[in-house]
């Protein structure tokens, strides 16, 4: 049995003012549409989300307002862990907690690449440590080491309480592995990997170019629990063209907040695009011809 459901997981970012401190309205405004059309599967902190760059006043404060949000709309928050210290990892979990949160979302320490010793240890002072929680595994070449679907495999069997894994690949050998060792914990896939992933198995839906259009977004993952290749295969095509005028919108930016804001402000036109310094976020003005671009060339993709 699959620990965690096959759904549409999507993150929330974080709205900044021109001084940097966190808009609440305008988050919770996010975290209720997304539940209204969107999923109940939401989590903030992931990299998207700039988990690797708040400070822990501003952790505490976003995680207490997304947990009730969330709560509110009788959703499960997942949270997320960005750290290079495992201690501050641990200590940010126990916050959450406190909070009344038991999803999180955890990445490897970055400062340099785990060994297969240290990679035990980090899942033993993690899922190891707080068993009343569940954990997804954010698994990214930014953490230098990317845990293979045979340490999954392993890694499941030792701890009941890793239920999931995002993996942003389209190598279809990887997607292959991930299904076959690890059956027990649900994959979630970007949309270029989620085509051959619902092909051959069964898996989730991390979200991010699709969420232009919600409606558009449920029939890709539909047709992908259908395995309707003739319409995974067309959406993908569009999708791709999609990325293509994202990236050049962005301009100079290389953070991936930076495009997931632009993808949100097509939904808020009030929702800023800056990032936490010294990150660079994309322009108004790059912004406006992404939004052009979709409307033109990808009018079932437009809000």
């Amino acid at each position: 049995m699959t620990r965690y459901p096959s759904c549409i997981m999507a993150c929330c970012v974080v709205p900044w003012s021109d001084r940097h401190e966190f808009q609440e309205d305008l988050f919770r405004d996010q975290v209720r549409q997304l539940l209204a059309v969107g999923t109940k599967h939401l989590y903030v902190f992931g990299t998207a989300s700039e988990g690797y760059a708040v400070t822990d006043r501003q952790y505490l404060e976003i995680a207490r307002c997304f947990s009730d949000e969330m709560q509110r709309g009788g959703a499960d928050p997942m949270v997320g862990v960005i750290s290079l210290s495992l201690p501050t990892i641990i200590e940010r979990i126990e916050m959450a907690r406190d909070l009344g949160v038991r999803q999180f979302q955890i990445s490897l320490p970055s400062w340099g690449a785990l060994s297969d010793s240290e990679l035990t240890q980090f899942f033993q002072e993690t899922c190891g440590r707080f068993g009343d929680c569940t954990f997804l595994h954010y698994n990214l070449m930014r953490t230098k080491r990317l845990v293979t679907p045979q340490e999954y495999g392993r890694l499941a069997l030792e701890h009941a309480n890793l239920v999931a894994t995002k993996n942003s690949t389209d190598s279809m050998d990887r997607i292959l592995g991930l299904l076959t060792e690890a059956p027990q914990l649900r994959h979630f896939l970007t949309e270029t990997g989620f085509v051959y992933g619902s092909l051959v198995g069964e898996v989730g839906l991390l979200i991010s170019l699709a969420a232009t259009n919600w409606s558009s977004a449920h029939a890709f993952f539909e047709a992908g629990r259908r395995r309707d290749a003739a319409t995974l295969v067309e959406q993908q095509q569009e999708l791709t063209g999609i990325l293509q005028a994202l990236l050049s919108g962005g301009g100079k930016a290389h953070m991936d907040g930076a495009f997931d804001k632009m993808l949100w402000k097509l939904h808020d036109a009030r929702f800023p695009l800056r990032l936490l310094p010294p990150y660079v976020a994309a322009s108004e003005e790059g912004f406006a011809a992404f939004r052009a671009a979709l409307k033109e060339r990808f009018p079932r993709w437009a809000p």
